[in-house]
């Protein structure tokens, strides 16, 4: 697997594919939590190529099979998104690319959001982030996304 940066804002192509595969995880997602209202599994592709966040994407033999997605500053490194393909999951693709996010975060602060019955999700973060949950006074039983928090890791 090869990690390299995508820009879907300037390649439409690489976009429709990854938008392809969100709509995909989101979707697994929606399921887990038992609701739908996951904004990105209802981005438009011109909403998905307009959003100012840097992407990883996660390829195998040229194949985009994952993606994140995160906004950064100097103190701290926001993970808005981690999709991968449903048909890849559990083998090792979104920690690959939540690894390379930590390597790039550096010492700063990391943070990443996600619904509170999204067990697999937090299962992940708090493992590979070791966030711990926080209540999120919710209106149903995965959102809204409430935010966790990561000391850098070593």
């Amino acid at each position: 697997m090869e990690i390299a940066e995508i820009k879907p804002g300037d390649d439409e192509r690489l976009a429709r594919v990854l938008l392809s595969l969100q709509q995909a995880a989101y979707a697994v997602e929606a399921s887990i939590i038992g609701d739908d209202r996951i904004p990105p599994l209802r981005e438009t592709l011109d909403e998905l190529r307009g959003t100012p966040l840097r992407w990883l994407g996660a390829f195998d033999d040229r194949r985009l099979v994952g993606a994140i997605a995160r906004s950064e500053d100097h103190s701290e490194v926001d993970i808005h998104r981690l999709v991968v393909d449903p048909t890849l999951h559990r083998q090792g693709v979104g920690r690959t690319l939540v690894s390379e996010v930590l390597a790039l975060a550096g010492r700063r602060r990391t943070v990443v959001c996600t619904g509170r019955a999204n067990l697999p999700a937090r299962a992940l973060y708090e493992g590979r982030l070791a966030v711990q949950p926080r209540p999120d006074g919710g209106r149903g039983p995965g959102l809204p996304r409430p935010r966790a928090g990561s000391a850098p890791m070593d």
